[in-house]
């Protein structure tokens, strides 16, 4: 008999006397109506009320056990499970692809333990429900982590960026790491340092809705980065996702502008104080960014993996106590970067923890809260004050990209002089000196 998995309480006694398994054939009777379906698992936070079928129409519904009159089985059945179909024959010729799994929505299935998604497919297994990717690609497949993306950590950066080492060492034409969607604009940023002279397209991506829903845009998606990743004439960290709520086009995005801006809809991901370096339309891959490092053909390049965790971004908001900064301090971190409001300010009741954080050795850098825009320190009295305490304006750097930028500055040099100079320079497109809007874009 198969586990009975979420059911306790007065349904798993019924379920029991029965003799009945998840998987099974039964019919229900009401006093109001009769039921057949397939019994399904329930997750364990659910009350012990119900007993859930899936009926033949594909709906699951959920009936009380105190209206039941009668359970039988009417066949045997198997617990629903994965079954991945037979691997299709592929052309030797395409473009050998790398896919690194760390997890994430799009490799995710419906966990009947507590009724969420959660990693549960591997990397070939992604393979092998996307066979589209055989007209494209020769496929390695390999699971490197299988977490939630808030999981995530510098060291697993660090892995990452020496596991596309490896693969670019070995001949790979291009890569792609799948991600989970909430900390995936962190770690397009962490790699695009660590990997700075990549001579082939690292191409992140992730899904919002799990492959097991109609919905789920991971297969196209997953598609799209590997389209991206094997025939793209540009070099560098880039994440492909959807472009708008429809099937029709996915945008590239550079991996130190792109953040997500939306809790679930398909087209979260937007490039911010920049235009995506591309579109991709069918299989067809229109470039938008003139002089985009071209791909290459040498396999030597330099990896500077290396982070120094001991980084803080602080958001500044009305009545926020300088203690937290003295905190920081206390507790030997070696930079702080501040979202400051508008233009780059903090209020001044923060300027005499900011001077004993220049005087104790740290990096102090300034972005903007705004999504859109850039700092401008000198336009007012505060944000004059600041430079002159020695806080490093970081023109339109996104918060986050600028956290990660810190880290690896500091991971990566041997004086803070010198991480504070890396700050300044514009080592992966994190930088743009200018702005021509000043406003979000338009879709």
């Amino acid at each position: 008999m198969s586990e009975l998995t979420g059911y306790k309480g007065s349904s798993l006694e019924l379920l029991k006397k029965l003799n009945v398994s998840i998987g099974d054939l039964i019919e229900i009777v009401t006093p109001k109506m009769k039921y057949e379906g397939i019994l399904m698992p329930r997750y364990e936070y659910a009350d012990d009320l119900h007993i859930v079928i899936k009926l033949s129409n594909g709906y699951n519904i959920g009936i009380d056990v105190r209206n039941i009159q009668s359970v039988k089985r009417v066949s045997r059945g198997e617990k629903p499970h994965f079954a991945p179909p037979p691997m299709p024959s592929v052309n030797p010729n395409l473009p050998k692809v790398s896919i690194i799994s760390t997890g994430g929505t799009i490799a995710s299935r419906v966990d009947y333990r507590t009724g969420a998604v959660h990693p549960a497919l591997s990397a070939s297994d992604l393979y092998l429900v996307v066979p589209e990717l055989f007209q494209y690609a020769l496929i390695d497949a390999e699971v490197l982590f299988s977490i939630y993306s808030e999981n995530m950590k510098a060291e697993y950066w660090r892995e990452i960026a020496l596991k596309v080492k490896e693969k670019v060492k070995n001949g790979y034409q291009g890569i792609v790491i799948t991600h989970g969607t909430d900390t995936m604009g962190y770690t397009s940023a962490a790699l695009s340092f660590a990997l700075s002279n990549v001579p082939i397209p690292v191409v992140l991506v992730g899904s919002q809705r799990s492959s097991d829903r109609p919905s789920s845009d991971a297969a196209l998606n997953l598609i799209g980065a590997v389209l991206v990743a094997s025939r793209a004439s540009f070099s560098g960290v880039y994440v492909v996702m959807h472009s708008g709520m429809s099937d029709d086009t996915l945008a590239v995005h550079l991996g130190t502008k792109v953040r997500k801006n939306h809790t679930s809809r398909r087209d979260a991901f937007e490039s911010v104080n920049a235009t995506p370096v591309a579109y991709l339309r069918g299989t067809e891959i229109e470039n938008i960014t003139p002089n985009l490092p071209p791909r290459r053909e040498d396999k030597d390049f330099d990896v500077k993996p290396n982070f120094d965790t001991r980084v803080a971004l602080v958001k500044f908001y009305p009545n926020f106590d300088p203690d937290v900064i003295g905190y920081i301090i206390e507790k030997g971190y070696r930079g702080i970067v501040l979202e400051g409001t508008g233009l780059g300010h903090v209020s001044k009741y923060c300027y005499e923890k900011l001077e004993e954080a220049k005087d104790r050795g740290l990096i102090v850098a300034m972005t903007s809260q705004c999504i859109w825009g850039r700092v401008r320190m000198t336009v007012y009295d505060t944000g004059r004050d600041l430079l002159n305490i020695g806080v490093i304006p970081l023109e339109d750097m996104l918060p986050e990209t600028a956290l990660v930028k810190m880290m690896w500055a500091l991971g990566n040099s041997d004086s803070i002089e010198e991480a504070k100079s890396l700050m300044r320079r514009n080592i992966a497109g994190e930088i743009n000196y200018r702005s021509d809007l000043e406003k979000r874009p338009i879709r």
